[in-house]
């Protein structure tokens, strides 16, 4: 179930810059809101999600912030958002978001995107049920926050794969295969491999989440468009909890061209 939200940037009450990386602020933010409504959803959901092989999915997935209007301080790792509303989507799959669950939770709500430098709180204006799309058994999506493919090397360090590594269709679906068991409760039986197919050049981003502090990561993710056949219990969970890695701090989110 898909969402786009209305966001007031309210530029007298805190500024208009908030960190170029701020996909952990913003994961952070989410978190908060349902606490608000639900601490004991927001605890489990934190620290456990739907689990499978003893991973954790949390099973939801966001985009960037559409911004009409921005500028970019390269200095100060700054982003200036010039427009008074910006478009964000949110998507969750597990049955507790119904409609009336999801726009009673954000409905009225500021979210702020803040680190010790500065931020932005904004104002949830409105809130939009998306309609549901109709699945074909070949599609073609671009993502709206990247998409992440990972594994761990020999040396026990993680290696970023690109969309055209070997292996990177079979990271793709191990992810959609695991999300799909952790939330049935069961293994699918439904398809070995995937058929996937980037249209035209992918943009590489290199994000860095927890920005100056001493926990300080990189990731490396990709940005692109691209075709896309899988029966339609995946291409579901596809669509509405992500593809790839890292969804809910918001990697993975595609949209139907």
């Amino acid at each position: 179930m898909r969402f786009r939200l209305k966001l007031e940037v309210l530029h007298s009450v805190k500024g208009n810059a908030i960190p170029i990386n701020y996909q952990y602020e913003l994961s952070s933010a989410i978190y908060k809101i349902i606490a608000k409504s639900d601490m004991n959803f927001a605890q489990w959901l934190h620290d456990n999600g739907f689990e499978y092989n003893n991973k954790n999915f949390k099973l939801f997935s966001y985009s960037w912030l559409n911004v009409p209007r921005y500028t970019i301080d390269k200095e100060r790792e700054r982003l200036i958002i010039n427009s008074d509303f910006v478009e964000w989507q949110i998507s969750f799959l597990p049955e507790i978001s119904t409609q009336q669950f999801i726009k009673g939770l954000f409905e009225d709500q500021f979210i702020e995107i803040s680190d010790n430098i500065s931020g932005v709180i904004f104002k949830v204006k409105e809130i939009q049920l998306m309609p549901t799309i109709e699945y074909a058994s070949e599609m073609e999506f671009i993502t709206i926050s990247p998409i992440c493919v990972s594994f761990r090397n020999e040396f026990g360090s993680t290696d970023y794969l690109s969309p055209k590594a070997p292996n990177y269709k079979e990271g793709l679906l191990s992810g959609l295969l695991s999300k799909y068991s952790a939330f049935y409760g069961d293994d699918c039986q439904m398809v070995q491999n995937i058929d996937f197919q980037v249209i035209g050049q992918f943009k590489p981003v290199l994000v860095k989440i927890k920005a100056n502090t001493p926990a300080q990561t990189f990731v490396k993710a990709y940005n692109y468009r691209f075709k896309l056949s899988l029966p339609e219990p995946l291409m579901h969970i596809a669509y509405n909890c992500g593809l790839g890695e890292k969804c809910s701090m918001g990697f993975g989110m595609i949209k139907v061209v």
